[in-house]
Parts: C-alpha cells; sequence; structure tokens
C-alpha cells in the first residue's frame, strides 16, 4: 500500500474535505498531510493549488491530478484506481 501525501493549509475547507473523504474510505489509505504554509518552498512552489494529492512510493514522489470535490466513497476509489494508486 502506497502511502498518499496531501498539499494542504490550514483553514482550507476543500483540504479538509479531500482528507475527510480519504479517511472515510474502507480501508483507508496511509495519508500524510503536509502544510505547505510551514516551508517556504512549498509554499512558493505549491502556494494556491492546495488541495494536491501525491503518491509516494520507492520510486518517489508523484503529484496526482487535480481530485474533484465531488468525488467521495466508490467514486473516489475508483478515481485513486484509474490513478494506479493501490488501497
Amino acid at each position: 500500500m502506497a502511502e498518499l501525501l496531501l498539499y494542504t493549509r490550514q483553514g482550507c475547507c476543500l483540504c479538509e474535505g479531500l482528507a475527510e473523504k480519504l479517511l472515510a474510505l474502507q480501508p483507508p489509505p496511509r495519508l500524510r498531510r503536509i502544510d505547505v504554509d510551514q516551508d517556504a518552498a512549498l509554499q512558493a512552489r505549491y502556494g494556491l493549488e492546495v488541495p494536491l494529492l501525491a503518491q509516494c512510493s520507492a520510486a518517489g514522489e508523484r503529484l496526482l491530478p487535480r481530485v474533484s470535490p465531488r468525488l467521495a466513497g466508490v467514486q473516489l476509489v475508483r478515481w485513486l484506481a484509474s490513478q494506479g494508486v493501490e488501497l
């Protein structure tokens, strides 16, 4: 099972919503949240692009396309599978 990285910032309702939807999946993915405002380089790189989801594996980090805020449950699982993410 790969680890997912969620690039986020405090107070971002889209970030919080995506985290909740991911953690509600069965089984929930290993999810690590990274606050871009805590690192100047990440803030400069991702700034207003959050929430961003990335897959972290032995091969490195791979940013995934933007996740639609409308996806949840089975639809989110299918979308993750289409991106090569195994839960």
